[in-house]
């Protein structure tokens, strides 16, 4: 009996994997992050958003039609016209330009507060969290102490006795904004400390620095990074309405919450349009990083990851 021959294989028949071939690699955290974020369209939007601010509220010295605080006092008050597309204030001012140059230090401040409260928050949580007892006891009742701390009060004196430069500031309300991180890094850590790694680092004689810098602190950069991006939009806001009372920013520089100050009398009149423009780059600014921030957290959450 002849044998039969061995079928031969389809056309659409896939071939083996040569052998030696490497599986495909996976994508990185960072790269699968950045996929997720990219998915969330009003995150993307709000990103875009807050380019332009920055771009247009640093880069003022380029782009605003006119220099900063350029009076014209002939000019006076005017409505929004081709020549000025937000209008004059009293003095003549081109207000386009000057919510532009205002911009950047609503933005400076916000991001300083955000960056400098996050560092500390984090810094303070990490060790509170890491060591416990009466560390982490000492840490959350001072903590507990400047969630009382009115800002403004603190604030207003802050200013008589420093002055009441953008730095002052900064330093003041970043004072008092690092316990929230500092609350939710702490809880993070207290977790983390008792896995497997971190008790085998510690066995092992790594240094507590080294244990903080190379095994929790990367998985606490998803926290961190969204409270970034939130810091700022509560800083914003927060020196907004500490200028709108007049403890924040002082003339002759201007905020878009002095900005708002100095035309709350315009209410009613023909120069109400001076509050539109400061009012709406705040809630642009606040929009924006909220957005931001919530494809932040999405893209970090654990949770979602496949």
């Amino acid at each position: 009996m002849t044998g039969t021959a061995p079928p031969a294989p389809s056309a659409g028949a896939a071939d083996p994997p040569a052998a030696g071939r490497a599986p495909a690699a996976e994508p990185g955290p960072a790269r699968t992050a950045l996929r997720r974020f990219l998915r969330h369209r009003l995150a993307v939007a709000g990103a875009l958003v807050l380019l332009a601010l920055a771009v247009g509220c640093f880069g003022a010295d380029w782009l605003a039609p006119s220099p900063r605080n350029a009076q014209s006092l002939l000019l006076g008050a005017t409505p929004p016209s081709g020549s000025h597309l937000l209008g004059t204030d009293e003095l003549g001012r081109d207000y386009l330009s000057e919510v532009l140059y205002a911009g950047r230090i609503s933005l400076a401040i916000g991001l300083g507060v955000a960056l400098l409260s996050t560092t500390l928050g984090t810094l303070v949580g990490c060790v509170a969290g890491y060591f416990g007892g009466w560390v982490d006891e000492v840490t959350m009742r001072i903590a507990d102490l400047f969630l009382v701390v009115p800002a403004i009060a603190l604030l207003a004196l802050a200013i008589q006795g420093l002055g009441s430069s953008p730095v002052t500031i900064v330093l003041v309300l970043a004072g008092l904004g690092w316990t929230v991180i500092a609350r939710v890094v702490r809880a993070q850590v207290l977790s983390l400390r008792e896995k497997e790694y971190v008790e085998a680092a510690r066995v092992l004689g790594v240094p507590t620095a080294r244990i903080l810098w190379r095994h929790l602190l990367p998985n606490l950069i998803g926290v961190i990074v969204v409270n970034v991006s939130l810091s700022v939009a509560a800083a914003v806001i927060l020196e907004s309405t500490l200028s709108f009372l007049g403890f924040g920013v002082q003339p002759p520089r201007s905020s878009w919450g002095n900005m708002l100050s100095q035309a709350s009398g315009m209410v009613g009149t023909s120069q109400s349009y001076l509050l539109y423009a400061p009012g709406a780059a705040i809630l642009l600014t606040v929009l924006a990083v909220n957005f931001v921030g919530d494809g932040l957290r999405d893209a970090f959450d654990p949770q979602g990851r496949h």
